[in-house]
């Protein structure tokens, strides 16, 4: 698949795509990461069209992101449908049997509490070591066969800890989230997760809003008449990622749903391409032991 071709043209908010088991997952995703608000901020993203929410036990902002979608989805149920997508993690403090086992039923009844369930389930990093990271693993499947959970997938896994997974026999993750962003393509798990049939959802697709002065970013920027944000979750929706932005301004959580009028040609996704520098801008945990 030709990165031109990875999204359609006109991208919308209602755009999902499949997950091996059938789910059908919204493409633009929202991050509430060191939200000041997350309640706020969930609220104005899903009022301005944004159905696909990621949080996690170490944001400690489960509770106001369940209450804000159960507040704003009482006529749009969360069934796993593409309506209201929810997801968390747990970091690896907690992997292993029991502690994975606690902390996924703790945010569990979290979102029971609002009559929600969890879309996605995912182990936040690999940082515990093999023997613990394929422990918690196990549980995450467990807890979706049990229908705790509906999805398991992992974040921050390389490689090699996918490759763990999959010499001990057990089920591949149905999404790697990482860092991705045209400064750091992380193309070995990039390729190894499109084989093996890994949705790749990316974070911090607009780099906190760093290295926006970059003299290509601003160039097609100014192409296309758009902000040098919406030219980089474009890139990343083309390249057939789904993007996390986070913000707590309105606006800003506004126009970076705005994606609707533009798309980058082969040479604007070149010029993008060739920014590959392997420099992250967050922790990007890929290659622990």
């Amino acid at each position: 698949m030709g990165a031109e071709h990875a999204v359609a043209s006109p991208f919308t908010l209602a755009s999902t795509i499949k997950l091996r088991n059938g789910a059908q997952m919204p493409r633009l995703g929202f991050g509430v990461y060191q939200s000041k608000s997350a309640k706020a901020s969930t609220a104005h993203a899903l009022a301005m069209g944004y159905r696909h929410i990621d949080s996690a036990r170490m944001y400690y902002n489960e509770d106001e992101v369940c209450f804000a979608v159960n507040k704003f989805s009482e006529h749009t149920p969360n069934e796993g449908t593409g309506k209201v997508w929810l997801t968390t993690k747990v970091t690896g403090s907690e992997h292993g049997t029991a502690k994975t086992g606690n902390a996924v039923d703790e945010s569990a009844d979290i979102a029971k509490k609002y009559g929600l369930k969890w879309d996605l389930f995912l182990l936040h990093d690999p940082t515990a070591g093999k023997e613990k990271r394929l422990e918690a693993w196990k549980v995450l499947l467990e807890k979706r066969d049990q229908g705790v959970i509906r999805t398991a997938g992992v974040s921050n896994f390389g490689v090699k800890h996918l490759e763990q997974i999959k010499e001990a026999g057990l089920e591949m993750p149905e999404v790697n989230q990482i860092e991705l962003h045209p400064f750091l393509q992380q193309k070995p798990i990039v390729e190894y997760c499109q084989k093996h049939d890994i949705v790749i959802e990316a974070y911090c697709p607009i780099l906190r809003g760093q290295r926006f002065d970059n003299e290509t970013l601003q160039k097609v920027s100014k192409k296309h008449d758009t902000s040098v944000a919406q030219v980089l979750i474009r890139w990343s929706l083309q390249k057939g990622y789904v993007p996390l932005p986070k913000s707590d301004t309105p606006a800003r959580i506004q126009a970076n749903a705005d994606l609707f009028d533009f798309e980058l040609d082969r040479d604007d996704m070149a010029a993008l391409d060739a920014l590959d520098e392997g420099k992250p801008v967050s922790w990007n945990p890929v290659n622990v032991d």
